[in-house]
């Protein structure tokens, strides 16, 4: 059995993008992160991310947030990622990362 991701609907409220993340972060599942940001313009909007039903964040899960966040700041826009799950805090902790995003309870 996988972990599945599933992706609600993005939610465009002025100039803000907001994706709804829930289920497991991994090696299975980023690549469906990616097709559902490709098409989002984000020139000059903010991208949020709402992670609270994140099951669990692997390595693949942190590369793609970093290489979300590259392309996001590559347009001039900004990734914000909303209500992190302690696990995926952990990760960024360790890695370091965890000042190269702008989070938001």
């Amino acid at each position: 059995m996988h972990p599945t991701l599933n992706i609600d609907t993005a939610t465009h409220a002025g100039l803000r993008t907001v994706l709804t993340i829930t289920g497991a972060l991994d090696t299975d599942t980023v690549p469906h992160i990616t097709e559902a940001t490709e098409p989002l313009t984000l020139s000059g909007r903010t991208l949020v991310l709402d992670l609270a039903a994140v099951t669990f964040m692997d390595s693949s899960g942190l590369n793609t947030l970093l290489t979300l966040r590259n392309r996001v700041e590559a347009e001039q826009g900004l990734l914000e990622l909303r209500r992190l799950p302690d696990q995926a805090l952990r990760l960024l902790d360790l890695t370091g990362a965890r000042a190269l995003f702008t989070l938001t309870p």
